[in-house]
């Protein structure tokens, strides 16, 4: 479990899980609005060395970034129950790796192995707790040590 402070800390914690990541890795951020999911995701980007800037796909659903390996951001809360109306294994069996905010609203559609990333609002700051599904998952949470 990380613990942040501010944007920066939350930034920070998402740079650290990002220079582990690796092609084909699959984050999914859980938490409320305004949790930090998107601020997660630029500290994220940043690991992966990638310089854009990093909005959120809240109504483009899909944002693709360039750094040491391709970010696709996905936001899936507007297409709810509906995943079928997005190709995910374009995303998921890409180049990249993929951040799916709110992919808990994916269910069955989500790999058998990704990374979850819960983001919890507390009095002072946001508390970050991370759970693997499978083998890759497990093993970018020993990395991060």
């Amino acid at each position: 479990m990380f613990k942040s402070h501010n944007e920066e800390e939350l930034m920070a914690i998402g740079q650290k899980i990002g220079q582990v990541l690796k092609k084909q890795d699959v984050v999914v951020l859980t938490g409320d609005l305004g949790a930090g999911k998107t601020t997660l995701t630029k500290g994220l980007a940043r690991g992966l060395g990638i310089t854009q800037m990093i909005k959120s796909p809240t109504y483009t659903i899909v944002r693709e970034y360039e750094g040491r390996l391709p970010l696709y951001h996905l936001d899936v809360y507007r297409i709810g129950e509906d995943p079928d109306s997005i190709d995910l294994d374009e995303f998921l069996f890409g180049q990249g790796v993929t951040v799916i905010e709110w992919g808990e609203l994916l269910n069955d559609s989500l790999p058998s192995d990704y990374l979850e990333v819960v983001i919890r609002k507390v009095d002072d700051g946001r508390c970050v707790s991370l759970s693997a599904s499978g083998p890759r998952s497990k093993e970018v949470i020993g990395d991060l040590g």
